[in-house]
């Protein structure tokens, strides 16, 4: 799929609202509230605002992808990775992570131990877990990967 990748604009905001909600409730059913609510206005409020978001559209402009990056001292953080159930499976994500890795080299990420799907995809492209913790926020478990600049997708 051609996509375009560009820096994320506050007119997005109804777009991406609505991509990552749909997006999070497919990847996350055992969340309770997923997508809605609070975890909502925190992307809203918080992410949006203070990570440095892309977003990747489709041919018709429409928001398609939202990768959040978070760099601290050590190492840049991949924050959110959402595809648009409709377009998953299409290179999408694929193409924001090759995106993240040319703008910050090493990335790490966690993503919830339950969501075997985006375990997958991320071994797929090159990442290797190093780890795990309790999400606080949800009691669940999320697995600690970091990937290399110099790491090539399987």
């Amino acid at each position: 799929m051609k996509i375009v990748i560009r820096r994320y604009r506050t007119g997005d905001e109804a777009q991406v609202s609505d991509l990552w909600s749909r997006a999070s409730k497919a990847a996350h059913p055992f969340i309770p509230g997923e997508g809605e609510g609070e975890r909502l206005r925190l992307l809203r409020d918080v992410y949006l605002v203070h990570a440095e978001n892309w977003v990747a559209t489709d041919a018709d402009g429409n928001v398609v992808g939202l990768l959040g990056l978070l760099s601290t001292h050590e190492d840049a953080e991949v924050g959110g990775l959402f595809i648009a159930p409709e377009a998953q499976g299409k290179g999408i994500g694929r193409q924001l992570i090759a995106h993240a890795v040319a703008l910050k080299g090493d990335l790490r990420l966690e993503v919830f131990a339950r969501n075997e799907g985006a375990r997958h995809f991320y071994r797929r492209t090159g990442f290797e877990e190093d780890g795990s913790r309790t999400d606080p926020d949800t009691g669940f478990e999320l697995i600690l990967l970091r990937r290399k600049r110099t790491s090539a997708p399987n």
